[in-house]
């Protein structure tokens, strides 16, 4: 990062009429349990796609992501999500997103729009390629904006953050937890959806196939995102144990018994 002309500014940061596109869909699960990491475990078979519309966020401007995130149970026990992949097209909040949280960001093309007048649509392409295409009804049932915000707002979410040292190996290797606060739900609709994926080397949505599309909703929030706290370090746990493996047994200080 360019010390004196960084590409974000420090967070939090707040987003006003972000708007989501949610496909949830079942899976392949044991493709879902090989990319959960210990020790959060898959809470059923189902992936969340998400096409996110971002018009107005503080220090990055205006952008569109998209990406997987799975329903996971932390070690508290609690309901979580964690999320897998991220394709976003603008370079501020890829950076800010990688090195402060973790988040799994790479540089595409997502769009999120209303096709024909009546159908919400959400697309991703890699380089010239189609990864993903999402479809739904436009705003055909209305839910309820409560219960949208408690998903929001009360649920734990978990990222993998991985950085190299300068020999390629892991600096940091840990499970970020993080918030989403002061969320305030506009609207939220649900409708009939369909979803395809496309395999792609370098954009591998499609390595958690669609077995059926369970469910779509469509909302609109203003929220900030929080900093993190690490919840688990993968490195300090391998060198606790090796620590532990190197020690000789402890001696007693009383003289052993003779049998």
């Amino acid at each position: 990062m360019p010390v004196h002309n960084p590409a974000y500014p420090r967070p939090p940061f707040r987003f006003i009429n972000r708007e989501y596109f949610v496909i949830t869909y079942e899976t392949d699960p044991d493709a879902l349990r090989a990319i959960v990491p210990e020790p959060l475990k898959p809470e059923n078979n189902l992936v969340h796609y998400e096409f996110i519309r971002m018009p107005d966020s503080s220090g990055f401007g205006d952008y569109t992501e998209s990406g997987q995130v799975v329903s996971v149970r932390d070690p508290q026990g609690r309901l979580a999500n964690y999320t897998h992949s991220m394709y976003l097209d603008d370079e501020g909040p890829i950076a800010g997103g990688r090195e402060i949280w973790g988040f799994p960001k790479k540089l595409a093309r997502p769009v999120l729009s209303v096709d024909g007048n009546d159908t919400l649509l959400g697309t991703l392409d890699y380089g010239t390629q189609r990864v993903a295409t999402g479809t739904m009804g436009y705003k055909h049932h209305v839910l309820n904006n409560e219960d949208e915000r408690r998903k929001l707002a009360d649920t734990p979410n978990y990222l993998l953050k991985v950085i190299p040292h300068v020999d390629g190996t892991a600096r940091i290797c840990e499970l970020v937890r993080f918030y989403l606060r002061d969320v305030t739900v506009l609207g939220a609709w649900s409708g009939p959806a369909a979803i395809e994926l496309h395999p792609h080397a370098l954009a591998p949505v499609a390595d958690l196939p669609v077995r059926r599309v369970v469910g779509a909703r469509h909302v609109i929030a203003n929220l900030t995102l929080d900093v993190g706290e690490v919840a688990f370090d993968y490195l300090a746990a391998t060198a606790d144990t090796a620590d532990i493996a190197d020690k000789p047994a402890r001696q007693s200080d009383e003289e052993p018994a003779l049998v």
